[in-house]
């Protein structure tokens, strides 16, 4: 079955491209959740016509996160958690942890644009990627030091 994707479907395709999947599965995810619609003629000017405002309002937002990206590109957060001994952590930093240290120096960012490959659970200097746009990406030096 084609369909004509409304958003960005992970593994899929992006916004407005036509793409042949099984029945069940546009039936059943795909349709109901307003993520793609039937591939015919009048659908097709309709996305497209969407698909052309999507462009003009991601450009903005390319814009805007690269000025964010700017903006923090100076920025290192310290989270202090408890530790015993060899620097080991009793819990672990996550990705909620750094956005709300990043929030507390006046960044509002979502805890799912910050990407861990697994909690934090050492003391120490660390790399977290925040990811503010598709296209923008920046690492971002988290300390970890010790409560008192």
């Amino acid at each position: 079955m084609e369909v004509i994707l409304r958003e960005e479907v992970e593994k899929l395709g992006r916004r407005g491209d036509v793409v042949k999947v099984a029945a069940g599965y546009a039936r059943n995810y795909l349709l109901p959740k307003k993520l793609a619609v039937t591939a015919n003629e009048s659908n097709k000017k309709i996305v497209e016509q969407e698909k052309q405002a999507h462009l003009r309002r991601d450009a903005k937002e390319v814009s805007e996160a690269q000025e964010l990206g700017k903006l923090m590109g100076s920025v290192s957060v310290t989270i202090a958690q408890k530790a015993g001994e060899n620097d080991q952590l009793f819990g672990s930093v996550t990705a909620g942890d750094v956005a709300a240290a990043l929030e507390k120096l006046g960044y509002t960012i979502d805890r799912r644009k910050v990407h861990l490959d697994e909690p934090i659970k050492q003391l120490g200097e660390h790399k977290v990627t925040v990811r503010l746009h598709r296209d923008v990406t920046l690492e971002i030096p988290v300390h970890v030091v010790r409560e008192d």
